[in-house]
């Protein structure tokens, strides 16, 4: 576990980051800003994610306190080199579905630890192969689980990550959207500083 007497901050209000990050940091408080999540068009898919987190981590910064130690994170889900964010509505996320179908992609989270102005930025990244989905599933799926707020459609801990992914390769707490064994890495280090 990391040292119970750092004064971590988590800004996100993601619950499945708040259940992850609880299995190596035994408290924590949590912090949110709702902070513009756009990007240039032409910027690399592979570099969004650590974009995200750092953009995140700037605009809480200046809210908490020196000696507080903030950890913020944003995923996204990358297929034939586009980014599939959160859907807008059942279609859409039906649609987000359907391209994923029988292929791989990419899950990739960034992250990063700050504290005192010093922002350090990493990105953790996995790769995920569907089965072939069929439409009733899909919509199935859809209006059971409602995955408005997770981006790709899916929640890989869903019942969908266990009848519709064939393979994963990588960090599985990753694609639920934090990357544990890299973090726990990482904070133990960023804390030793």
């Amino acid at each position: 576990m990391v040292n119970p007497t750092a004064d971590i901050v988590l800004g996100s209000k993601s619950p499945r980051r708040k259940e992850l990050l609880s299995m190596i940091v035994p408290e924590f408080t949590i912090f949110t800003l709702d902070v513009d999540e756009s990007f240039e068009e032409e910027q690399d898919v592979f570099k969004v994610a650590a974009f995200l987190a750092e953009k995140k981590a700037k605009a809480i910064l200046p809210y908490l306190s020196p000696n507080q130690v903030l950890i913020t994170a944003d995923s996204v889900v990358i297929v034939d080199d586009e980014i599939l964010n959160k859907p807008e509505d059942r279609a859409h996320a039906c649609q987000m579905l359907q391209k994923l179908s029988g292929k791989w992609h990419f899950v990739q989270t960034g992250m990063a630890i700050s504290k005192n102005n010093v922002v350090e930025v990493f990105t953790e990244t996995s790769r995920v192969l569907f089965d072939e989905l069929s439409q009733s599933l899909i919509e199935q799926y859809v209006d059971d689980c409602l995955p408005y707020d997770k981006a790709g459609s899916y929640g890989i801990q869903d019942w969908i990550g266990f009848v519709g992914v064939k393979q994963i390769e990588g960090s599985y707490s990753n694609i639920m959207g934090l990357p544990v064994q890299r973090l726990y890495r990482e904070l133990l280090a960023f804390l030793d500083k």
